[in-house]
């Protein structure tokens, strides 16, 4: 008889605990071959189609479109090859309470997945292990749940010890036992909601809420006073409550952490950017031997930025805190912020360094465009060493970049807006934009960043500066 393997939700690296199914690519019956994409999900930060490094029958599928599963949780089944008669593919069979760790079961014929996919690798499909029971609960018998009874609170947890003792919590993300500790829950009192009993973050917040104390029916109180129970439960439920997951919650984790532990500081510096868009609208109105592809002012400002990263090196660095020291990146992977449906993301050119304003160009435009379409890998978001922010797209003048952690600094670029300004000791109207650096106080003082900025707004008025670094 075929071998049903299940394929769970694979790490999908940097540091990602969940995923959303956004389509699924098999049906239950469909025939997958091996490192066929079955499953089209989306990350915090990229939308990833999902390879089954098995070959065979799709038998089940876990979870609906929409539905957010944890690292860890089952995809799906798939029934592959044969089973020796002495193999089992029972979990938490009766019978089988104290055998050995991992039940022999026969490995099918065909080879694994050439893909590496973490916790499948690229070899034949893993052997099945038995759960294995916690200590002193070798037969699962209903005596070994008589101690809990004793507790009249908790009569419905004792109707399913006998459940309890089959194996181990059905919990995989670890967010989800930490905050299961902070709040002194067991875990083993609740009934996962997720497939197969697998508790979430949502029950476990449910459980959190139904202990809570509550509320005290006081006959008056005072005009002013707040009973201390009552307050939390009706605050929460007045207003419309927003999941922080997927790209918000993403960023909303990586801002937090960049505010928590860089010691940052601003400067800013109006500059006359006349020059530059004269001397990029002379670029893109070039003709014959001379022409080529459209430059942007974001490609012509990533261009600067790595002519005065090469003079400032101390802001293309890190802070690695463990081993107190500074950490210069000799590469400069250029990230820029980008705004998308799904929220902010902020992919990477990476060598930028390398680039002329053509090159950047080309790789911001590609970029901007999977960023849009929702198909940028997450190696592509990932890796940078430093931010260029415009936010003159959304029609303002100026702002206080939070830095993208780990990275060290961020340029904030404003609008470019016709203002009145003293040019050769007269008055004019000129084209003037807001620059603002935002940088880690631990890397450099105030000297290099100042210098920074003002070499920047430099190119931006006497372009031709950047010849020297051409």
């Amino acid at each position: 008889m075929p071998q049903v393997l299940e394929f769970k939700l694979p790490d999908l690296g940097e540091g990602l605990t969940e995923a959303q199914i956004v389509r699924w690519l098999v049906e239950v019956g469909d025939v997958v071959a091996i490192d066929q994409p079955v499953v089209e999900v989306e990350t915090a930060k990229a939308m990833v189609e999902v390879p089954c490094p098995y070959g065979g029958v799709v038998t089940a599928r876990f979870g609906e479109e929409g539905t957010e599963l944890p690292v860890g949780a089952p995809l799906l089944t798939v029934a592959v090859g044969t089973v020796e008669p002495s193999g089992s593919q029972t979990l938490t069979g009766a019978g089988s309470g104290s055998g050995s760790g991992a039940a022999a079961v026969a490995d099918p014929e065909p080879s694994g997945s050439g893909n590496v996919l973490v916790g499948y690798g690229t070899g034949a499909p893993p052997v099945r292990r038995r759960r294995v029971r916690p200590e002193g609960l070798s037969a699962p018998t209903a005596s070994a749940a008589a101690p809990t009874a004793a507790l009249p609170a908790e009569a419905a947890v004792a109707a399913r010890a006998a459940d309890d003792v089959r194996g181990p919590v059905a919990v995989v993300s670890p967010l989800v036992r930490k905050l299961a500790r902070q709040h002194d829950l067991d875990l083993r009192q609740l009934a996962g909601s997720g497939p197969d009993g697998l508790i979430l973050r949502a029950d476990v917040e449910s459980a959190i809420r139904s202990v809570a104390p509550a509320p005290v029916a006081a006959p008056a109180v005072t005009p002013g006073a707040s009973p201390a129970g009552t307050a939390g439960p009706s605050a929460r439920a007045a207003g419309e409550r927003i999941p922080l997951r997927g790209v918000r919650g993403a960023v909303a984790d990586k801002l937090a952490r960049s505010r928590r532990e860089i010691p940052d500081a601003t400067c800013w510096v109006d500059a006359d950017a006349t020059e530059l868009m004269a001397a990029r609208a002379a670029m893109n109105g070039a003709g014959g031997p001379s022409a080529g592809p459209k430059v942007s002012v974001l490609a012509l400002l990533a261009r600067i930025c790595t002519a005065a990263l090469a003079r400032y090196p101390e802001l293309n660095s890190t802070v690695d805190m463990e081993a107190r020291e500074i950490v210069r990146l000799p590469d400069v992977h250029l990230g820029f912020a980008a705004q998308t449906e799904r929220g902010l993301v902020v992919p990477v050119v990476r060598d930028a360094q390398a680039r002329n304003a053509e090159s950047i160009g080309a790789e911001i435009a590609r970029l901007t465009e999977a960023a849009r379409t929702g198909t940028l890998k997450p190696a592509e978001l990932t890796g940078g060493t430093f931010t260029l922010n415009n936010y003159g797209v959304f029609g303002v003048d100026g702002s206080t970049p939070i830095i993208n952690h780990p990275e060290a600094a961020m340029l904030g670029v404003g609008r470019i807006v016709p203002k009145p300004w003293v040019h050769e000791g007269e008055l004019a109207v000129r084209r003037v934009v807001q620059l603002s650096l935002t940088f880690d106080h631990r890397v450099c003082d105030g000297g290099a960043a100042g210098g920074f900025l003002r070499y920047v707004a430099d190119c931006v008025e006497q372009p031709a500066l950047l010849l020297r670094t051409l």
